[in-house]
């Protein structure tokens, strides 16, 4: 399976509403539920009106489309992160997943992925 590193740092953040939110941004993630409106997005173009927000996160995806019918790509990942007490979270599209980590574990992140044989694209290992 080939992972591809992103080139950019990742925030986290909580929202009080959509309104300073910049959605023709090329990257970014939006949830809401009836508890809560997050977004994940390029550190630079981190919205005014946060809640709360976490700096520090890169990002891989997994490259090409998954179908619905695989089971067990993102437990694989994690479980390899976990034994290694690395910590991750994941958001998924229609197409593919992504799995962000803080910045100080990236690079040993990929490091562990390609020891298990996954196949990383990355300038940092």
């Amino acid at each position: 399976m080939e992972l591809k590193a992103l080139p950019y740092a990742l925030t986290v953040c909580k929202l009080a509403d959509l309104s300073a939110a910049d959605l023709n941004q090329e990257f970014y993630f939006l949830s809401r539920t009836d508890e809560e409106l997050s977004l994940v997005c390029r550190t630079e173009a981190v919205p005014a009106n946060t809640t709360a927000r976490d700096d520090g996160w890169r990002a891989f995806r997994i490259e090409g489309v998954l179908d619905f019918s695989l089971i067990g790509i993102l437990s694989k990942i994690s479980a390899i992160h976990a034994e290694n007490q690395i910590g991750i979270f994941a958001v998924s599209t229609y197409n593919t997943d992504y799995i962000l980590v803080k910045e100080e574990n990236f690079k040993r992140a990929l490091q562990v992925l390609a020891e298990k044989g996954y196949e990383v694209k990355s300038d940092l290992i």
